[in-house]
């Protein structure tokens, strides 16, 4: 859920990773199609703004709100809710990224779990990374965005940004890194550079105040993405 370039006469935006309808399932037509339809909405108001949900939600059709009630186990796993430890999958995501976070925790003084779990809510536990228009990773695990003094490549995306309030589907320029390591530093620097930020610097093991750091400079505008980065960071820490 990523912002544009930040500096102080830019208003924040959001880095938010984009999310797509699960493939599958038929065409665009008949039961396939809306399944792919409504499962597409889900999948985006609960990687977005799933923190809170309530049925009564303006932002989902009613067969959306039908599978967002089915789906809910789905939604705390963005979190890490209700499971101690990562899955597989999601461990060696963390394993894959590990030098880069400990190098990027280094430079923001703060635990390297509190950057991972950044990068995993980004994008999914890596697995739904920004692409580049040939299919290939662009390694943007943080959703940054790119600013007019962006001088690196960039990738068109959706996104989900939140007006008012309410998700707002929309497109954005990204930044696309060479490799990850690349990723992590630019990361890291953004964050440094930036005086928006500053409350989420140095702040070690502190998951709250990191989270809530990031959150008042303006990283994304989901109300809850606070909340969503504490509580998985929480996790990687082995708390509760």
């Amino acid at each position: 859920m990523r912002h544009a370039e930040f500096t102080t006469a830019i208003p924040a935006l959001t880095p938010t990773a984009p999310t797509r309808p699960t493939a599958g399932m038929g065409g665009g037509s008949g039961f396939g199609g809306v399944f792919n339809e409504v499962q597409g909405d889900v999948a985006d108001f609960i990687q977005n703004g799933g923190g809170g949900w309530t049925g009564s939600s303006a932002s989902l059709s009613a067969e959306g709100r039908v599978w967002a009630t089915r789906t809910s186990e789905a939604a705390t796993a963005i979190v890490g809710d209700g499971e101690p430890h990562a899955s597989p999958d999601q461990q060696a995501f963390l394993e894959s990224i590990a030098p880069w976070a400990r190098e990027a925790a280094d430079k923001l003084g703060v635990a390297p779990e509190l950057v991972s779990a950044h990068a995993a809510l980004e994008s999914g536990w890596g697995r739904r990374p920004l692409k580049n228009s040939d299919g290939s990773s662009s390694h943007n695990l943080f959703g940054i965005k790119a600013g007019a003094n962006w001088q690196g490549d960039v990738l068109d995306a959706g996104t989900t940004e939140y007006v008012g309030g309410a998700a707002v589907k929309t497109s954005a320029r990204f930044r696309a890194y060479p490799d990850q390591a690349s990723a992590f530093r630019d990361y890291a620097q953004m964050l440094i550079d930036n005086p928006r930020f500053r409350s989420a610097l140095g702040t070690g093991s502190d998951a709250h105040a990191f989270a809530s750091g990031l959150a008042k400079g303006g990283y994304a505008t989901d109300p809850s993405y606070a909340a969503k980065l504490q509580r998985l960071a929480s996790k990687l820490q082995g708390g509760s």
